[in-house]
């Protein structure tokens, strides 16, 4: 394969990341025929490119002193309001600084899930703010580790996405599986695991919509993939979102409701966390500039 160096790395090692192979080429770890080459440098037919990975890291899980939004706790369950770019869990690339290392400073946590993920029932993506429950004991981790398997917890999201959507709700049922293209995303395929996601329009632009996804089903980047299946990306998503979108830090998807049965009372809980204040301010400007 010839071209861009850059560019054949990522179809050629499509295992890793292009924020990956990226770093590996500044620092030098990707020879082409035995030397250090630059992104722009051209690849010719017969050129012999290796790549030395860096060593891995072991994670240390450390209880960290990072400030929570907690919205519910008791002595079984904990609901909390994740920010805008908070990873849930450690992982490579993220070993600290996550949503786990704050909540073991703060409070014992269940194990079920493992020495990285405990206390995690579900996950929302780094760039997802919003609404996540989370078991503090083993107990608690298994019933609603169960809820989520009947589909009877209630989890509702505000998205603003690319166009207008004539149909004031809807319905998506199409299988989410890795891409076949590029294995970093998920995609729409034949394989996938079933996947439903309803939505309906909260509001319209002149060249966005906004709208209240309720999943059935809980896939990776499940209302990310299912928005751009019928063609309304999600504003801002770096990954299935156009090059041309609105300015900020990630996709504008919000986890706003949040309702489980107490594994513990029985009770019936819904919780509720309001726009945060970057998204907020967005839909006003659209208010100005982009009303109908």
């Amino acid at each position: 394969m010839t071209g861009r160096l850059d560019k054949v790395l990522a179809t050629q090692f499509s295992q890793y990341s292009r924020s990956q192979l990226k770093h590996w080429l500044d620092d030098g770890l990707v020879l082409v025929n035995g030397q250090v080459m630059k992104a722009k440098y051209k690849v010719q037919v017969g050129d012999e490119i290796q790549i030395t990975p860096p060593e891995t890291k072991a994670i240390d899980l450390v209880a960290q002193d990072i400030p929570l939004d907690i919205v519910y706790e008791d002595d079984d369950v904990l609901v909390v309001n994740k920010p805008q770019g908070m990873v849930v869990h450690p992982a490579p690339g993220h070993p600290d600084g996550t949503l786990v290392n704050a909540l073991l400073y703060h409070a014992p946590l269940s194990t079920i899930n493992g020495e990285f993920r405990p206390g995690i029932v579900h996950r929302i993506d780094k760039d997802t703010s919003g609404l996540l429950m989370v078991a503090k004991t083993d107990r608690a981790h298994q019933s609603l580790t169960a809820q989520l398997k009947a589909k009877t917890n209630e989890r509702e999201y505000v998205a603003l996405v690319h166009g207008v959507i004539k149909e004031e709700r809807g319905t998506i049922n199409a299988p989410i599986g890795r891409s076949p293209k590029n294995r970093q995303q998920q995609a729409i395929v034949a394989n996938g695991r079933p996947a439903v996601t309803h939505f309906e329009v909260l509001k319209r632009y002149q060249h966005y919509t906004l709208v209240s996804c309720r999943l059935e089903t809980g896939r990776t980047h499940q209302i990310r993939v299912h928005m751009k299946y019928i063609n309304h990306p999600l504003a801002g998503d770096p990954v299935y979102g156009p090059r041309k979108t609105l300015p900020g830090n990630g996709q504008y998807l919000h986890a706003r409701t949040l309702g489980f049965t107490h594994p513990v009372t029985g009770e019936v809980m819904t919780f509720t966390a309001p726009l945060p204040e970057w998204f907020a301010t967005q839909l006003a400007r659209l208010d100005q500039t982009d009303a109908l």
